[in-house]
């Protein structure tokens, strides 16, 4: 029992220091340096990676998400799944991600427009045969990052 605690308690030690989430443990506040987001995501040539995205700005809640762009647009999906990070942007839509160090300041919306949604499928669902097509479900949690005004 001491060594689990023991344990238990080096891993939230270790978490405490990272400034965002772990693999699979959210994490605070993101650290890096902030730099003014483009207006078209056209510069990454990936369709499909991993960022940190910080919710929640009174108390600051990050996670490890995929994220996809579609002509020039960047989006996160949660499927229908109303996750936590979900839920803050429910309430306050000004988010910041970090990629490579940079932090962008931005403010997500979410997608309820049929077209948009059919096109993010099509893009999401040939990620591979894991990526759950929104096309198929009742609820979709999709959001598009823009620059904050």
């Amino acid at each position: 029992m001491r060594k689990r605690l023991a344990s238990l308690i080096s891993l939230l030690t270790v978490a405490a220091g990272c400034n965002g989430p772990l693999p699979f443990l959210a994490g605070g506040t993101l650290a890096g340096e902030v730099v003014e987001p483009p207006s078209e995501w056209t510069e990454w040539t990936e369709k499909v990676s991993v960022i940190q995205l910080e919710t929640n700005p009174s108390e600051p809640y990050s996670i490890n998400i995929a994220y996809t762009i579609v002509r020039g647009q960047l989006y996160v999906y949660a499927g229908d799944t109303k996750t936590e990070w979900v839920q803050h942007m429910e309430v306050d839509p000004q988010v910041r991600f970090r990629r490579q160090g940079l932090i962008y300041e931005l403010r997500a919306e979410r997608v309820t427009d049929d077209a948009e949604r059919a096109v993010f499928a099509k893009a999401w669902a040939a990620r591979g045969f894991l990526s759950r097509d929104p096309q198929t479900l009742d609820e979709v949690w999709l959001y598009r990052l823009r620059p904050r005004q």
